[in-house]
């Protein structure tokens, strides 16, 4: 029910596209990430909490539509209806039903704790496409919070320097403060990209420690032994030289493989993202009870030969490459490892 064509992945028979990366009459978007969620289509069908991320991506004269997480809509052939995948707030994943059948579209995902979004549901279908992002065995997530314990000590080390940890400004920001607060660390200060989607997920309800602007802290010098929170575009650009000497960290699931953050030349790497681990996707797969599957969005063949080969499934992969993901669009295209490099 569900097939890539050249503006994306399209159900003919509901008369929609899901995610298209070019104009469509109808678009059903899994989340606001960029590469997710783009301007130019006809109207727009989103979940209410992820109402005002899109709003904030697609302007005001977009025609945007609400879906309740779990309420079922008729489009032309087929019912659709959507779940709460995890990834960021609003996050969902489509579920198309027609004769009988159901075909499962996880989107992004994750199954880790996360404050700042509703949690993943698991949802029975007989045909699935999911993501891939991590789907090699080393991507194994620790403890969100180890994450959070390593930061909070590599910030007290930096004493007088500026610790600069670059996340991507829709969810993981919200999710690492989030988090920090819960160990009691606020006051964090924020790249201004940050401070607007903050703004937009308190306005869904979510609650957020105070932020302020790294700007206004830099011109009342208020930034020495600050901890700050930005996105990895801004490294490089003249936000930066509001800091001497910073500690510059990333947060990441690619920092599972240290030889990504010595290529990027930082001085630590948190692990922790807003995708499954390998394990996640394999137990997902296995609870929607699928017995076709097709993989997109990331290490697509060896997991589908994964899928083939050691749970007897029928897999194969779906490539999509407008979809950029946290590799992309939240990473800045980090490399990470080739599949014979991946210990199981």
């Amino acid at each position: 029910m569900l097939k890539l064509d050249d503006r994306g992945l399209h159900c003919a028979a509901g008369g929609f596209h899901v995610d298209p990366w070019a104009p469509v009459p109808l678009a059903v978007i899994t989340h606001g990430h960029a590469d997710h969620c783009r301007a130019g289509s006809g109207r727009y069908l989103v979940t209410e909490d992820g109402a005002g991320v899109a709003r904030k991506r697609l302007g005001d004269d977009a025609k945007i539509e609400i879906i309740g997480y779990g309420e079922r809509r008729s489009l032309r052939d087929v019912t659709l209806s959507l779940h709460p995948a995890g990834h960021v707030l609003g996050s969902a994943q489509v579920l198309v039903q027609a004769g009988g059948e159901r075909t499962l579209f996880t989107g992004d995902f994750k199954r880790q704790n996360d404050p700042t979004c509703l949690p993943f549901e698991p949802v029975r279908a007989e045909h699935m496409i999911t993501e891939a992002t991590f789907a090699l065995p080393i991507y194994r997530w620790p403890d969100p919070m180890q994450a959070i314990d390593e930061l909070i000590a590599i910030h007290r080390e930096a004493e007088d320097r500026t610790t600069v940890v670059y996340a991507y400004a829709l969810g993981k920001a919200q999710r690492l403060l989030s988090l920090l607060a819960t160990r009691g660390i606020e006051g964090v200060y924020v790249h201004g990209a940050i401070a607007a989607m903050n703004a937009v997920y308190r306005e869904a309800g979510i609650a957020l420690p105070e932020t302020p602007l790294v700007i206004e802290a830099s011109r009342a010098k208020k930034l020495k032994g600050a901890l700050v929170l930005a996105p990895l575009a801004a490294r490089g650009t003249p936000f930066m030289r509001r800091f001497t000497s910073p500690v510059e960290i990333l947060a990441s699931g690619f920092m599972q493989v240290r030889g990504n953050r010595r290529r990027r030349s930082l001085d630590h790497g948190l692990v922790i993202s807003d995708h499954a681990d390998w394990p996640a996707l394999i137990d997902t797969v296995k609870e929607s009870g699928a017995n076709q599957v097709q993989v997109t969005h990331g290490y697509t063949v060896p997991f589908a030969q994964t899928l083939r080969e050691l749970h007897g499934l029928d897999a194969s992969p779906l490539e999509a490459h407008a979809w950029v993901g946290e590799a992309g669009a939240e990473e800045g295209a980090l490399p990470s490892v080739e599949p014979s490099e991946a210990a199981p």
